[in-house]
């Protein structure tokens, strides 16, 4: 059971590796392509893997506990890229909507998330 387990965790951090190359190189057929599969790898790891109980307590699951947290980081990766793709997107849609109504500066707040601060005020915001 802990082989099957092993092999699922393996080719799950297999995909997620290709996820973050797709996701490099804005690929997004490609990053859809691979969500079938990754769906279909998650389900697997669902039925065959232990409870965390017995995840945390057997020395045989070790090897399957370091491959499942680079899943976890591989995964986290991937979401942050998604996210700055996103806000990169979002910036570059509110320059559009905005135009150049005042010039922009961005900072990042306390969280390492950009904030856009409009230097006056507008005629919209009196």
């Amino acid at each position: 059971m802990s082989e099957s387990a092993l092999s699922l965790a393996i080719q799950l951090n297999q995909i997620l590796s290709l996820e973050f190359d797709a996701l490099k190189g804005q690929d997004l057929d490609r990053f859809e392509a691979l969500q079938d599969s990754k769906n279909s790898l998650l389900a697997g790891l669902t039925s065959v893997c232990p409870n965390t109980e017995d995840l945390q307590k057997l020395p045989e699951w070790d090897q399957l506990r370091e491959e499942l947290l680079a899943c976890r980081d591989a995964h986290r990766r991937n979401a942050v890229l998604i996210e700055r793709k996103l806000d990169a997107i979002r910036g570059t849609l509110h320059s559009l909507r905005v135009g150049d109504s005042g010039s922009s500066v961005e900072v990042y707040d306390r969280l390492g998330q950009v904030s856009r601060y409009i230097k006056g005020r507008g005629y919209q915001e009196v």
